[in-house]
């Protein structure tokens, strides 16, 4: 178990390097830069910008000094928000992002396990094709289209849930309906698919042959196996929930760090797209490293001192 947490602790520095590296070289080579706009700003103050912010020196120097900054814990003040360090943005920002996330997720796992047992224990059923059209309809229909859909309906329409905001536990109703029902589709489809070919194995002929009825061959016998793909798909999927949503914030008004990190790029606010960069890294290997953990709970065959 050692070996395991210090090789994963391994790969998560040797990642954010990389990914804090070509971030950071990227950024500096794209057009344009932070303090450009309609305004042409004369020679000498750009300078005296530029100066400020240490953007005068070459970009090995830039990279190195911001290495240092935020190996004691300084993320710098962003570009765009004067005065404001990026860590007290993305303090504030990802707070509601983990909320809505882990809602979201939590819905999803737990609907989209349910759907996809559903389906595949009554095949060909009524129960079946339902579950295969939500899950369908959610993989097809745009989060913006959901979320505006929703908001007429349930706020508009009915009158009962807050249209948008993230205040009370009520307001938190539609946001999360909306950024969890493509990911609860995909976990449900999956589920299904799974089931069904491992239905058909010879262990499962066998369990049948002993006399046990569907079942418990289903949900004793199958299910345990079902789930590791599952398993491989929530990693992403919980990384891509956690870190916020920019089309559901905007939809619904949220400050989260989906909404920071789009406009952080927009504005080429270097210290902000970089502290995010290594936010959003930290979520998906944090996320990774729980379904690794999550793999030998399912199936003790797999240790993970033996995983790559």
């Amino acid at each position: 178990m050692i070996q395991f947490f210090l090789k994963r602790l391994t790969q998560a520095i040797v990642t954010l390097s990389i990914l804090a590296t070509i971030t950071f070289f990227l950024l500096r080579l794209a057009p344009g830069g932070p303090f450009d706009g309609d305004k042409i700003w004369p020679a000498e103050i750009q300078a005296n910008i530029n100066a400020k912010y240490g953007l005068d020196k070459p970009l090995q120097t830039q990279f190195f000094t911001w290495v240092s900054d935020v190996l004691h814990g300084d993320l710098r003040e962003s570009f765009h928000y004067i005065g404001t360090p990026v860590t007290e943005i993305i303090g504030d920002a990802v707070v509601p992002s983990l909320q809505l996330g882990f809602l979201a997720l939590l819905l999803s796992v737990v609907f989209g396990l349910l759907f996809g047992i559903l389906a595949a224990w009554k095949r060909g059923s009524i129960w079946d094709f339902s579950a295969m059209f939500m899950a369908i309809t959610g993989i097809t229909l745009p989060s913006y289209l959901v979320g505006t859909l929703l908001v007429l309906f349930f706020s508009n329409y009915l009158g009962i849930l807050p249209p948008a905001l993230w205040e009370d536990k009520s307001s938190m109703i539609l946001p999360v309906l909306t950024l969890s029902l493509r990911p609860l589709a995909i976990i449900a489809r999956m589920t299904r698919t799974t089931l069904l070919e491992i239905m058909h194995s010879d262990y499962i002929r066998t369990a049948y042959s002993k006399g046990l009825d569907d079942s418990t061959v289903l949900f004793k016998h199958a299910l345990r196996n079902a789930l590791i793909p599952v398993v491989t798909l929530l990693g992403p999927i919980a990384a891509s929930l956690i870190t916020g949503s920019y089309v559901v914030e905007t939809v619904f008004q949220i400050p989260g760090l989906g909404q920071y990190f789009i406009t952080s790029v927009i504005n080429r606010d270097y210290p902000l797209v970089m502290g995010m960069t290594l936010m959003f890294g930290i979520i998906l290997i944090i996320c990774n490293f729980v379904v690794d953990l999550a793999y030998s709970w399912i199936d003790p065959r797999i240790r993970l001192e033996a995983k790559d």
